[in-house]
């Protein structure tokens, strides 16, 4: 059982590959012998084919996740590859309404991202803790996945709208900044070539420390550039001569493993910036004017329509997982609704960033660029949310 779930994940990796290949031929591919919308046409439902049979060995993975252990959403690992599931099944929807060849280009890309991100984190099948055996735990967590699986599809198209609008202007102001939006996505990207590069001949840092007096053990996976604070090393593969964590982490980060997983946002910078400045050095070119002869001859007007379709049908279901369910169970759980913990708190800013999208556009009339922006700027906020907050910041939500 345990093989099967494992291959059943490679196996939508595989085929979310082969699907980015099938939707990116169909939107840069000439089509000479069959004519470009016949090519397009073609190709495109090569894509979307591939892209059903990815996302069904996704289900075969949830699904033996489930019978092995009983739960799917509770720690890192499970959260980001059903978070890629939900981006993937909604990404199918949308596909068969607006049938956007170029939409599949972008989001299959994102969707084997999030698969490789989730296999960065441990992947044992553990029995649950004690604070999240509830039912309530199937119903916060996948409700908030679905939602933010809409939102991502709202983010892919305003990326899409603003690499078209700034290909036609790339001396705007907002060239500058959708390039730090491509860097920020490098990062991603940088950090996982980093962490399977170390795991090839499996590094290891071993380093003492206590917290509140308990002595702790921690492991890392990666060279410490940060370690515990009064940390003692006890075993260390060489890496550049370092011999020793660069410095130690800062005294408000909180919990047994806060160095770590801050070592782990470190690389995460540092493997995103070399990556960039790697594709800038090869390429002379800006990272977005790489992709905008894929988007070149797109219709603004429809992008941005599913841009906000998405993002209105997200909103919804967000609101209804990671507000009212995530209330009722904590107050159950803890016998209050809201506590303000660092999730929480975040979880609102998501909500209040979201209602500002939707007022903004419908009051004030923001479509177009300003909307795409605001797409592209809430799918960062929820990634601060699942990274940031869950690796740096401590608090009853730290299960990572």
């Amino acid at each position: 059982m345990v093989q099967v779930m494992e291959y059943a994940l490679l196996g939508a990796f595989v085929f979310y590959l082969f699907s980015t290949i099938a939707f990116v031929t169909a939107v840069t591919g000439k089509g000479s012998r069959v004519g470009k919308k016949a090519h397009t046409r073609l190709w495109g439902n090569w894509g979307i084919v591939l892209t059903i049979i990815g996302v069904a060995l996704h289900l075969v993975f949830i699904v033996t996740r489930v019978l092995l252990g009983g739960h799917f959403t509770s720690n890192m690992f499970e959260f980001t590859a059903f978070l890629c599931f939900t981006i993937v099944a909604v990404f199918i929807v949308i596909f068969f309404i607006y049938r956007s060849v170029t939409l599949g280009a972008f989001v299959m890309p994102v969707a084997m991202l999030m698969v490789a991100y989730a296999a960065v984190f441990p992947k044992d099948v553990e029995p649950l803790i004690p604070a999240l055996q509830s039912y309530w735990l199937h119903v916060h967590v996948t409700t908030v996945a679905v939602g933010e699986g809409a939102l991502a599809i709202g983010f892919v198209a305003g990326l899409i709208y603003l690499v078209r609008w700034v290909g036609m202007d790339r001396n705007s102001k907002s060239a500058v900044w959708l390039e730090v939006i491509m860097v920020t996505i490098l990062m991603v990207a940088g950090f996982v070539i980093t962490f399977f590069t170390f795991s090839i001949p499996d590094y290891q840092a071993t380093i003492q420390h206590s917290v509140e007096g308990q002595p702790l053990v921690q492991e890392y996976d990666l060279p410490p550039i940060v370690g515990p604070h009064n940390g003692k090393v006890v075993q260390m593969d060489p890496f550049f001569g370092m011999n020793s964590p660069l410095f130690e982490a800062p005294s408000w980060m909180k919990g047994e493993e806060a160095a770590r997983k801050f070592n782990s946002v470190l690389w995460s910078v540092l493997s995103g910036l070399v990556l960039y400045a790697l594709l800038r050095l090869l390429l002379r070119k800006r990272v977005y004017e790489l992709l905008y002869p894929m988007v070149k001859n797109l219709d603004l007007e429809k992008v941005d329509e599913i841009s906000y379709r998405a993002i209105a049908i997200g909103f919804p279901i967000f609101t209804l997982g990671g507000l009212i369910f995530a209330m009722i169970w904590a107050h159950e759980a803890w016998g209050r609704f809201w506590g303000w913990d660092p999730k929480e708190t975040w979880a609102l800013i998501t909500w209040l960033y979201y209602s500002g999208y939707l007022h903004f556009r419908l009051s004030r009339g923001w479509h177009g660029l300003r909307s795409s922006w605001l797409a592209v700027g809430g799918f960062v906020v929820i990634m601060i949310n699942l990274v940031a907050i869950n690796l740096v910041f401590a608090g009853l939500h730290s299960y990572a």
